[in-house]
């Protein structure tokens, strides 16, 4: 469950009262229906552009699109949620839908699922469709994805001697070690951020951890498949093959990939466009992209399952015709042409033959890690834990705490940000065993 001050539910109350006031959606002219759809960022800007073939096939649906500020989103929409003025559809980062379906804000899916022959679940990369589904009830449907590869320089990686990156745990920390010789001491391997979550996320998934206990009641930081992530991890740091710095740390980091500092990032598909933009022409053939090595390179290791997902609010008078429009823009076709408005990958496999993705090799890589990916612990709480993640690994990083105290207290974070949620899943056993 969410947890909220007093005084930012106050907040939350009159934001709500103020758009009650303002009143619902436009209406819609003769007997047709307007339905309200809000939308973040570039992502808000563009959809409309979609939206006349739609209409033209719907001449009774007219779509109103909102476009919010990602920095505003979250507050606008629990703020909705709490004043009964919430839109018909929405794009949710796909990390909230768990709190949302909590908040018994959005509608089940699974009805129109069923009755549909044109969205089928297996058209969606299965790591992004879980991440949509809370206690076996799909609350969203993927709208498009993301997730995390290496970018890397390839010109010294290959002086390192290697002509692609490896797959293996052990390979790549061999390939890391190299680079580190040949760039000397005052420059490293790799960057990873400490005020950044991600990268010990993705290594422990790909170990196998669960993060948290199977019902999401408690922290399992201190399991054999998390501790083996987490010290790959933290030798990056002591072996001096990552700076001890966050983002902050760097000036311009796409200087400092340019000139040295740094050879491989772990980051997102938005940085193939900044690469492109921000590096010298003639640094533009030096760098590549791959999918995340493995600890045994069986296959390339996992990656978190990200993106943004669309949803029905329960409140909702137009359920129906609000189903049309997710359909709409799950086709294979019109998320592509929206990756080439926006450059968001797709979240259906079928877009991924789309001429303007096959063309470009700094996306091969995301559509290979697409299909091993893993979501995030599905509980309202987890960005909080993840907080949590950043602090202990710092003590570890920064301040010279022993390991095993930092885990451990990572499972005392987790257990006490959980206990209401822990409560609520032995309350339920409890019942059950006693009917």
């Amino acid at each position: 469950m969410l947890s909220c001050s007093g005084s930012r539910w106050a907040v939350v109350l009159l934001a709500a009262a103020l758009l009650a006031a303002c009143g619902c959606a436009k209406p819609a002219g003769q007997g047709g229906v307007t339905l309200r759809m809000w939308a973040m960022g570039r992502e808000g800007e563009v959809v409309g552009e979609l939206l006349t073939d739609f209409e033209r096939e719907h001449p009774g649906v007219h779509v109103d699109v909102q476009q919010i500020p990602w920095s505003a989103a979250h507050e606008k929409l629990l703020t909705a949620h709490v004043g009964r003025s919430t839109p018909d559809v929405a794009q949710l980062g796909n990390s909230w839908i768990p709190e949302f379906a909590a908040l018994n804000a959005v509608e089940p899916l699974d009805p129109f699922l069923a009755a549909s022959n044109t969205t089928p679940k297996s058209g969606f990369f299965p790591g992004i469709w879980e991440t949509n589904v809370v206690d076996s009830v799909t609350y969203g449907l993927p709208w498009y994805v993301d997730t995390r590869v290496l970018f890397y320089r390839k010109d010294l990686l290959k002086q390192a001697g290697y002509d692609a990156m490896p797959t293996t745990w052990a390979e790549w920390r061999r390939s890391m070690e190299r680079i580190k010789a040949q760039v000397g001491p005052d420059r490293f391997a790799i960057f990873l951020p400490l005020n950044e979550w991600n990268p010990p996320f993705v290594l422990a998934a790909s170990a196998g951890s669960n993060i948290l206990s199977a019902d999401g009641t408690r922290g399992a930081f201190q399991t054999p498949e998390f501790r083996k992530a987490f010290d790959f991890y933290l030798d990056l740091f002591s072996d001096r093959l990552a700076p001890p710095i966050n983002d902050n740390g760097i000036a311009n980091l796409y200087q400092e990939f340019e000139r040295g500092y740094f050879s491989m990032y772990i980051t997102g598909p938005w940085n193939i466009g900044e690469f492109r933009r921000r590096l010298a022409p003639e640094s533009q053939d030096k760098w590549a992209t791959a999918p995340m090595p493995g600890p045994d390179g069986a296959a390339t290791g996992l990656s978190m399952a990200g993106g943004s997902s669309l949803v029905v609010f329960r409140g909702s008078k137009h359920k129906p015709e609000s189903w049309l429009l997710l359909e709409y823009l799950a086709r294979p076709q019109v998320q592509a042409r929206f990756y080439r408005l926006t450059g968001d990958l797709p979240a259906r496999q079928e877009s991924w033959s789309d001429s303007a993705l096959v063309a470009d090799p700094a996306i091969l890589a995301f559509g290979e890690q697409l299909r091993r990916v893993a979501p995030a612990p599905r509980v309202p709480e987890w960005e909080q834990i993840t907080r949590k993640i950043i602090e202990r690994v710092e003590t570890v990083v920064l301040g010279g705490a022993n390991r095993d105290s930092a885990l451990a207290g990572l499972d005392r974070d987790a257990n006490r940000i959980l206990e209401k949620r822990h409560w609520l899943v032995e309350r339920a056993r409890t019942k059950g065993a006693s009917r």
